[in-house]
């Protein structure tokens, strides 16, 4: 059955093909690009039900690339850890393509965006799949270069000049990348995930110091931090948000932050979590390299939220306001992870204060996604998204209003929506760390929690308040909303909706990713070092 792990990256990786032989023929395109995002998803469905979700499913399954045992070939692996995060891709990916093809103009379209998008996914996929590290900075790299082409998209000034910005910052990190990438083989002897935590585990066994592990795993954290856009690696997000396509802007803010996330995770809590230093850090329990993660994840965490938010207070754009507010929300992520990371070895509470995170982030990718997009929508029936001009648009389409005030109120975290859920977990996860060892950092989390989600309430209020409700201007008395539009938007808030209302199931999938994301020993079973858990 191991072939269901590779089932959702070659679907991608084949309607990536596909709509670029197809390019001199505009509607099989299209139709072919339509299809390839539904298979995406079928694919990402029975792969997650064969293996992780079903009665008989086996909780983790392994491919080696080319039948090169581990930890010598390409591992690839599905376990419950990437099967939710592949999860959060197809459920947005859909959602944004057919989005475009209502949105992007037909020249747009023929401009290599079917393909470009399909290999977003494809570097998506392969991060969230692969199995060695080395590996990871190549999908991380895929990723990118589509997202530098999908910032520069519009060739405009501002766009050209988001694209270089963000070009530039990525190519540095991409470098600390690669040098942490070097030096972590240099010091455990592999790149393999499973094997390199089977070496921290026993370093005597293996002749591995684990001191500099802490060192490069620092470098590693401050690289995926930049792709998650968690202060001070922020100052990307705004520009690239707001000058790429607004499709791919849900797709940057709902799945491709979460790749730095999901890194961390898998990273820290599956790989480096096995080793251990001798270290006292004032206020976090332990003796492995999350001793360190803890204190600068939590202190990233904490100034996104604050800077997220009263950026987006301070915008005037919807664009703006959801760009700014994007920076705050990956703080929440970030937030219950630093919190599972100073909780020592409290297991059972770690693997809570993880899934509190992947439920966020499931949370965040929908809500987001929908107000991005719909922020699209009134750009394009209006003119301009800006706040000044937007009055009266609540009674002009009340299908969209209605649309983006579930969206506004997941985003507060008003039950029974998909959000409240998220900032409810979040803030248990702060106070239950508060009784696992020194609580200082779930105390500063928790106190960081609560202004967050005041400012967010004041940042939506204005965007409620200020650009759907009051007199009808100028420019809304005319407006016409595109139908199709329209209804992948509605579509999108009743997901959010029924999420929310059916959140059981959503939970224990996140405790499944969860339990995966902090079981070491399984996950290096299922990879089978030395010869072992091939196809």
């Amino acid at each position: 059955m191991s072939w269901h792990v590779i089932a959702p990256l070659l679907a991608a990786l084949v309607t990536t093909v596909l709509t670029l032989v197809l390019r001199e023929w505009p509607p099989i395109q299209v139709a072919a690009s339509v299809t390839g995002a539904v298979g995406y998803v079928a694919a990402v469905v029975g792969s997650v039900w064969t293996v992780v979700l079903g009665p008989a499913a086996p909780g983790v399954a392994v491919y080696q690339i080319g039948n090169w045992p581990a930890p010598f070939g390409i591992t690839l692996v599905l376990d419950g850890l990437s099967a939710f995060m592949l999860t959060i891709a197809a459920s947005l990916g859909l959602a944004s393509m057919l989005f475009s093809i209502r949105y992007m103009t037909a020249e747009n379209q023929r401009v290599y965006y079917h393909p470009l998008f399909h290999l977003l996914l494809v570097g998506v996929s392969g991060a969230f799949l692969t199995g060695d590290l080395f590996n990871l900075f190549v999908w991380f790299e895929v990723m990118l270069i589509v997202s530098y082409v999908f910032v520069a998209f519009y060739g405009t000034e501002l766009a050209t000049a988001a694209s270089f910005r963000y070009l530039v910052m990525n190519v540095f990190g991409s470098a600390l990348m690669l040098v942490a990438v070097g030096g972590l083989y240099a010091t455990t002897g592999t790149l393999n995930m499973a094997d390199m935590a089977r070496r921290l585990a026993d370093p005597a066994a293996y002749g591995v110091d684990p001191a500099p592990v802490v060192g490069l795993s620092a470098l590693l954290l401050a690289v995926f931090a930049l792709k998650a856009g968690l202060v001070p690696f922020q100052f990307w997000v705004p520009a690239a948000y707001t000058t790429a396509p607004p499709p791919i802007t849900a797709m940057f803010a709902g799945v491709t932050k979460k790749v730095g996330m999901y890194a961390v995770v898998r990273l820290y809590f599956t790989v480096f979590a096995a080793g251990s230093v001798s270290a006292d850090v004032p206020g976090i329990a332990g003796a492995s390299p999350l001793t360190f993660l803890a204190p600068v994840l939590g202190a990233m965490a904490i100034a996104s939220i604050v800077v997220g938010a009263f950026g987006a207070v301070g915008q005037d754009r919807l664009e703006g306001v959801f760009a700014y507010s994007s920076v705050g929300q990956v703080g929440f992520i970030a937030l219950p992870i630093a919190v599972a990371a100073a909780a020592g070895s409290a297991g059972t509470f770690r693997r809570v204060a993880i899934a509190a995170a992947l439920v966020y982030a499931f949370h965040h990718a929908l809500t987001k996604g929908l107000l991005f997009l719909s922020a699209a929508v009134v750009k394009d029936a209006v003119g301009t998204d800006d706040l000044r001009n937007l009055g009266g648009l609540a009674g002009r389409s009340p299908i969209l209003a209605g649309a983006v005030l579930v969206g506004l109120l997941s985003l507060i975290g008003i039950p029974p929506l998909i959000g409240f859920f998220g900032k409810f977990l979040t803030f248990d996860a702060a106070i239950r760390g508060i009784g696992f060892g020194p609580g200082t950092l779930s105390a500063l989390a928790l106190a960081a929690s609560l202004l967050g989600a005041v400012l967010t309430i004041l940042y939506t209020t204005r965007v409620w308040v200020g650009g759907f409700w009051g007199p009808r201007t100028p420019a809304v008395e005319v407006a016409a909303t595109d139908s199709g539009q329209v209804t992948v938007v509605v579509a999108l808030a009743a997901v959010v909706v029924l999420v929310g209302v059916g959140f059981d199931p959503m939970y224990r999938f996140a405790e499944t990713a969860a339990n995966a994301a902090v079981d070491s020993e399984a996950y290096v079973d299922a990879v089978g070092l030395g010869g072992g858990g091939g196809k």
